[in-house]
């Protein structure tokens, strides 16, 4: 492996607003706006994660309050009847919680996020006790990555050891992200593993090639 990537506990927030089992609902819609977020870890104990409610969980009762006569019809799902009339988190989270280690890569938290259809995971240790919270934003933060040190990255971890021609001969370049691969190669087989190996260089958006053959002076396709 070309590198080491980065990793959840890289990015994520270490301070976490989070509730209790019991806390009420009105609390947990203040503690969402003050924190400016859309879901809250519930905790038990010394800090086990047990569920998550979120602003989804809690719209049911939004919708039985705004037509009480016809809402628990329109609320057909049982699991979503019973969070109307939830009174605490314990009543209107999602268990059990989808969550997300420290040291899990961030390609796997993204996954999961995408499976699960979910905007952010909380972190636990081996224990399942809250470590942090992991979120989308948190997640694209690698490409804001400098593009001097993107292209330090690929001719360190990828030109000089995976390309047989000499690392003058071949000329990496990264424009917003974008690398651009330029020079002689003797063995074209490899432009495709190259390929997949830069994409995987955090923080690169795409790569180009404008490499010829170093014997023949073909270009590769």
């Amino acid at each position: 492996m070309y590198g080491t990537a980065h990793t959840v506990s890289d990015v994520m927030s270490r301070t976490v607003a989070a509730v209790g089992r019991r806390a009420p609902f009105k609390e947990i819609v203040q503690l969402m706006q003050d924190w400016r977020v859309s879901a809250l870890p519930v905790i038990e104990g010394e800090g086990r994660v047990i569920g998550v409610v979120s602003e989804a969980d809690l719209l049911p009762r939004e919708e039985l309050r705004d037509d009480p006569a016809t809402g628990y019809l329109q609320l057909r799902r049982p699991v979503d009847m019973a969070k109307a009339g939830g009174l605490t988190a314990g009543d209107l989270m999602s268990s059990p919680a989808v969550t997300v280690r420290p040291n899990a890569t961030l390609a796997e938290a993204a996954r999961t996020m995408a499976h699960e259809g979910v905007k952010r995971l909380p972190v636990v240790d081996d224990a399942g006790l809250l470590a942090g919270i992991v979120s989308r934003a948190d997640l694209i933060k690698v490409f804001l990555r400098d593009d001097d040190d993107i292209a330090e990255g690929v001719r360190r971890e990828i030109v000089s050891s995976l390309l047989p021609s000499p690392a003058s001969a071949i000329q990496v370049d990264v424009h917003d992200g974008v690398v651009t691969l330029t020079g002689r190669i003797r063995d074209t087989a490899l432009v495709p593993v190259a390929a997949r190996l830069v994409r995987a260089v955090e923080g690169v958006v795409d790569v180009q090639f404008d490499l010829a053959r170093a014997d023949h002076g073909v270009r590769p396709r």
